[in-house]
Formats: structure tokens, C-alpha cells, sequence
């Protein structure tokens, strides 16, 4: 029998909830097509390790809003990091002029061809995201084109995004040779800064805000001199602190030690979910105190209920349920996150591929899953309080051959979604349709 966690009161976020409504999208290719037609006097970014800022000024430093930009909400929000495939041209374009005969979808592709020769003039359409919703469905989120607002600022792998929504902010955590390996971007897409200190090879990263301060958390899977730690900083990217032992991995819990740790998630009250084992010698998930402490572990290599194979990705939902991203087992697990109790397991939607990457939507409706292999983000029903039952595929995002989403996040604020795509090496962003 599936434990269950009784019945509670609804929670205060499902009450503001909101269902998106269904609207078209255009590809992210339009977006591309309309920097290339930009002025050529709009110089690339410097090449140099630290990226000189664009845009506005650090949330910290006296400003005005960001242009395009509105002042944020009084309340906290704390959130928590593969190129495209070229596409054949479609043929016989040029005997469809004048051919208003052929039916209304022949006038409508020729029209959004010429719109796209307008724009992008020899723009090649290389290819496009597009949406399957599930049957008796409609699509729920579109392609944001706008953001960001300079592509090339992305100068590495993109692995991993996490969104400050009280400061709307977004963090971007990418690899490569002299490269920045933190970008930080605002919600409308400018870039404004980077960092590049103590950070060698970043996997997930996430931000939190308390009513006093705000950090950034990094899980860094080096094999030199930085990694197998977990790192936190503040939002110009000073050093706060270091958990693990830098350049050495371990299984230890006092000290702690990690072996390539893979994501962490971070409660208001400071209680930390690390996911532990992005193919190192642990599969383990940590609960740790304020004071970093063990509160409970739960894995260990295997199929088994409570054992992993390389768990990927950590979220927390309203009801006081850890899920995980069991990514070889296929599978996601789920925990109780006062006592550790295995609560249930979803493996039915996850037969193409394993998850890679688990989040909530804001109105903690739904979960958004991450499949790298497939190039799909999985939009599933999330369960209320109670029996976890079996997973629901109610709606996806289809991306484009070889972008290669790894880890996603959540503006808890606007609802948008922001994938890092290591295949595509870049981050694009999704809102919902309503």
C-alpha cells in the first residue's frame, strides 16, 4: 500500500492559482532572424573571462526600475542549475505564389515565410520548438523571443538557470575555457553582470531569499581544486561558505563531504535537499540543518524504493513532499520532508527517457520535468495531499533535435519557465499563455 500524508487544509499558494489559456506560438528561430537583421554596429560581447555588464545596475546599487521593468512584490519568494538541428527547407515554395486557391494554411505558411525573409533576410530557418499537447489539451506556455536580449553572451555550456523573483534576476550557470561560468541576467533579458571566482564546473545552482538576505547556491562537480562542493554566495558572487571538502570526494557525513553533488534546493527556514551522486561513488538524497548537519539520508546505488541511480534534480512542493529525479532508474521518488518516509514513485511516463530535471509551477498545480534525451519538458498533474498515484502527462513543450535541456526553474512570480539547454548552449524562456 502507497503511504499516504493524511489530509491538510489547502494551501495559501493554490488559492491564488490561476489555469493558463491557450494561444499560438512562433519559433525561437524569429528571434534569431531578428538579431541577425539588427545593426551591424552592435558589437558581440568581449571575449574576455569576466564579461563587461550591460544594461542596468546590480539590484543592490542605487537605480531605477529596469527598463521594461516593475518594481517587485513585498513578499519573499526563495527558487532555485544541448545546437539545433538543421531542418530542410520545405520545397516548392515558389510555385505557391498566387496560389490563394491551394486553401487558407498555404496563404498562412507563405505569408510567415515572407515575414521571416523580411526580418531575417537570408535567414535560414534551421529549426523550431513546438508544442504536442495531450489529447483534449491546448497549449499551456510560448516561446518568449525576446529574451534574452544579446544570445551571445552565452559563451559556454549552459547546465544550469535558477530566478530570483524578488529581485528579478536571473542566474545562469555555464562550462567552457575562460569563460565567465555565472551570468546574471534581468527578467526582461538584459545582461548585467558575471563571476567567475572559485566556481570550476558548475551543475546546479539555486537562489534564496530570506526577509534580511539573499544568496546563491552552487553544486560544483570539478575534479580540480573547487569541486565536489557545495558553495554559497552573494549575488555579486562573494564566497560565503563551502560545504564538502574542496578537490576531495567523499562519502563522509561529519564533515560532510560530497562526490559531484548534482542540485540543491533550499527551504525559507534554511533546511537543505542535496542531491548527491551525478555519477560519482554516492546516490544518495541529504536533508541538513541550518548548521549543515544531517537530519536524515535516504539512497544508496540500486533500483530498489529509496535507492538511486544518479539522482539529478531536488524540488519541495506546499504539502511537504521532496521529489527527486531518480534519472537512470527512470523514475521520480518521492519523500516525506520532516521524517524521510518514501511516500511513492513515478515511472510510468518516463519510458523514452529519465527525468533530468523537476519543478513546480507557481500555482503548484503542476510539475515541470526535464528530459534531455528526448528534447522534452514534460508538463505532469501534480498530486494534492494524499496518495502520490500515478503520473499524468497533461501537456509538453517539444524542443527543437539536440538542444538538450538539463535543468529547469520557476519565476514563482510571473509563472515563466527558463530551461538551460547544454546541446543549444543557452537558456530560453517560456510563459504562460493566458
Amino acid at each position: 500500500m502507497t503511504p499516504n500524508l493524511g489530509t491538510a487544509p489547502l494551501p495559501r499558494c493554490l488559492r491564488r492559482s490561476s489555469t493558463p489559456e491557450a494561444a499560438p506560438q512562433l519559433s525561437r528561430l524569429l528571434r534569431n532572424a531578428a538579431h541577425s537583421a539588427e545593426p551591424s554596429s552592435r558589437a558581440p560581447p568581449p571575449p574576455s573571462p569576466l564579461l563587461a555588464p550591460a544594461g542596468p545596475a546590480p539590484f543592490w546599487a542605487p537605480r531605477r526600475h529596469f527598463v521594461g521593468g516593475r518594481c517587485p512584490g513585498p513578499k519573499p519568494v526563495s527558487r532555485g542549475c544541448h545546437g539545433n538541428a538543421a531542418r530542410p527547407a520545405r520545397p516548392g515554395l515558389d510555385s505557391m505564389r498566387g496560389k490563394r486557391a491551394l486553401g487558407p494554411w498555404l496563404v498562412m505558411a507563405g505569408a510567415l515565410l515572407v515575414l521571416l525573409g523580411l526580418i531575417g533576410g537570408s535567414q535560414v530557418l534551421k529549426a523550431f520548438d513546438y508544442f504536442y499537447p495531450s489529447k483534449g489539451q491546448q497549449q499551456m506556455y510560448k516561446l518568449d523571443i525576446s529574451w534574452p536580449k544579446i544570445p551571445e553572451y552565452f559563451t559556454g555550456q549552459t547546465f544550469c538557470v535558477a530566478v530570483d523573483s524578488l529581485h528579478g534576476l536571473v542566474y545562469v550557470g555555464q562550462r567552457g575555457d575562460d569563460v565567465p561560468k555565472v551570468l546574471v541576467f534581468s527578467e526582461e533579458g538584459y545582461f548585467l553582470y558575471s563571476w567567475n571566482d572559485t566556481v570550476e564546473m558548475p551543475h546546479g545552482i539555486f537562489v534564496l531569499n530570506t526577509a534580511t538576505d539573499s544568496s546563491v547556491w552552487i553544486t560544483d562537480v570539478g575534479a580540480g581544486k573547487y569541486g565536489h562542493t557545495v558553495k554559497r554566495y552573494s549575488p555579486s558572487g562573494k564566497l560565503l561558505q563551502i560545504l564538502g571538502t574542496p578537490g576531495n570526494a567523499g562519502s563522509s557525513l561529519n564533515p560532510i563531504q560530497f562526490d559531484q553533488p548534482a542540485e540543491i534546493f533550499v527551504e525559507e527556514s534554511g533546511d537543505m535537499y542535496v542531491v548527491d551522486g551525478d555519477g560519482g561513488m554516492n546516490n544518495r538524497l541529504l536533508k541538513l540543518s541550518t548548521d549543515y548537519k544531517e537530519i536524515w539520508l535516504s539512497g544508496e546505488n540500486g533500483t530498489g524504493i529509496g535507492q538511486f541511480k544518479i539522482p539529478h534534480s531536488v524540488t519541495v512542493d506546499c504539502y511537504g513532499r521532496v521529489w527527486v529525479a531518480d534519472r537512470d532508474n527512470k523514475r521520480i521518488q518521492v519523500f516525506d520532508k520532516v521524517t524521510g518516509e518514501w511516500l511513492g514513485a513515478w515511472s510510468s511516463c518516463f519510458s523514452e527517457d529519465g527525468p533530468y530535471s523537476v519543478r513546480f509551477t507557481s500555482d503548484y498545480k503542476y510539475l515541470i520535468v526535464a528530459q534531455m534525451n528526448i528534447n522534452r519538458l514534460a508538463i505532469l498533474a501534480a498530486p494534492p495531499v494524499g496518495i502520490i498515484g500515478d503520473c499524468a502527462i497533461v501537456n509538453a513543450i517539444q524542443l527543437a533535435d539536440e538542444t538538450k535541456p538539463h535543468l529547469v526553474d520557476i519565476d514563482m512570480k510571473s509563472g515563466a519557465i527558463y530551461i538551460a539547454e547544454i546541446g543549444a548552449q543557452q537558456v530560453q524562456k517560456y510563459v504562460p499563455i493566458s
